[in-house]
């Protein structure tokens, strides 16, 4: 073996070894608090729909504000900074968040919890958009799905931890206390992201025509619209699990909470993993997922009859619902080259959209078809995406 052969070797070696940068975890840390924030509101509705005198639906409108704050604040907070520098960018997002959170705290009444609500929600996609691009930019570029996947684990143990951990906070001390917690949550991101992101060197700012063409192309387009798609699939029966464990599975009301947290180490793992595969063979991993998605949730049409089928159903399929998200991400920013950050925040905005969509689909079929029914719709709605994936993957083969 000569001299360059070992030299290359170890050169191998050393980058198969190389460790993701610790400034990564300050974006995981942000992105927990926000995860938090975000999902927190569910486990505390009812504390806060008493103590504010307003109605559970009045209050579930705390949820869908958010959502649509996400949906459309996010693309035009993110066109009206970009000529921020990053690092300063995400600094400037985590001191609104910690705003937003800390007006939550003292909101005297429904009106300025809204509106606290409403100034959160437009640091979630413009930090994740933002984010994505730091995460990507601080690895190689074989493990840019790989990075993304490390900081959207944040937002996944959130729903392990943050979640139960804030809702616990807000059942014994009082909501108020649990959007307490998350700002100082915040406050610890700031910091870390102060001290651990580099300042990044970005290229002359591109034009806002030039952003918005990139963003129109029909490929990038079809992309959002079957990220929207899986978002519909996994909202049209996660937003209904509860009832749905325990009018049909039979479950106990504190087993939920159990089975959630199931659900939540799913998610985490196939986060990680779907980063790892993306990171492999983009499409095809996509497609894979897509089907396993499809399959598993047919699949829970049967086993939500079973116990134990059914947890062992929501944790494979918490998994590879969330194992699509990092090369989703990937593919989008990739197609809008000349707007990577507007790109993927327009990604959360989809999927957002695609969270409201399954919420009121779901209850469209309770309504007219019925509980039991929602898995095989959740179902149906996942495989039109894939047929899209497919049509889209069998193009780009054509045109090589």
């Amino acid at each position: 073996m000569n001299s360059s052969t070992m030299v290359n070797g170890n050169t191998a070696a050393a980058k198969a070894k190389e460790p993701f940068p610790i400034s990564l975890l300050s974006l995981t840390v942000a992105a927990f608090a926000i995860g938090m924030t975000e999902f927190v509101i569910m486990g505390i509705l009812p504390n806060v729909a008493e103590d504010l005198h307003v109605s559970i639906p009045s209050a579930g409108q705390l949820i869908t504000a958010y959502a649509m704050g996400v949906a459309i604040g996010a693309p035009i907070l993110t066109i009206l900074t970009q000529r921020i520098p990053q690092k300063r960018l995400l600094c400037l997002l985590m001191v609104l968040f910690i705003l937003g959170n800390g007006v939550s705290v003292i909101a005297p009444n429904y009106g300025v919890l809204m509106v606290a609500r409403i100034l959160t929600s437009l640091t979630h996609g413009t930090f994740f958009g933002v984010g994505a691009v730091i995460a990507a930019s601080l690895v190689r570029p074989d493990k840019r799905a790989g990075a993304v996947s490390i900081m959207m684990a944040g937002l996944t143990i959130a729903n392990i931890i943050g979640v139960p951990l804030g809702t616990f906070i807000g059942q014994h001390m009082g909501w108020r206390a649990s959007f307490g917690a998350i700002a100082i949550m915040g406050v610890i991101a700031l910091i870390g992201i102060a001290l651990f992101i580099p300042q990044i060197k970005q290229d002359e700012p591109i034009s806002l025509a030039t952003q918005i063409r990139s963003l129109l192309r029909p490929k990038l387009l079809l992309f959002l619209l079957i990220g929207a798609l899986g978002n519909t699939s996994l909202f049209a029966v996660f937003t209904y699990i509860a009832p749905l464990l325990q009018q049909i599975t039979g479950f106990a009301e504190h087993s939920v909470t159990w089975i959630l947290i199931i659900f939540g180490f799913g998610v985490t793992i196939g986060n990680i993993i779907g980063g790892k595969l993306a990171d492999w063979k983009l499409m095809p991993s996509l497609i894979g997922l897509y089907l396993l998605i499809c399959i598993l949730l047919a699949i829970f049409t049967f086993t939500i009859q079973s116990p134990v089928a059914a947890v062992v159903t929501i944790f494979l399929w918490g998994a590879a619902s969330f194992g699509v998200m990092p090369g989703l991400q990937i593919r989008i920013m990739s197609l809008a080259k000349s707007a990577p950050a507007l790109a993927s925040t327009s990604s959360h905005s989809a999927g957002n959209l695609g969270n409201a969509a399954g919420a009121f689909i779901g209850g469209v079929v309770i309504t007219h078809v019925g509980l039991s029914s929602l898995p095989w719709v959740g179902s149906i709605i996942v495989a039109l995406g894939l047929v899209l994936l497919v049509l889209s993957f069998v193009q780009d083969r054509k045109q090589v």
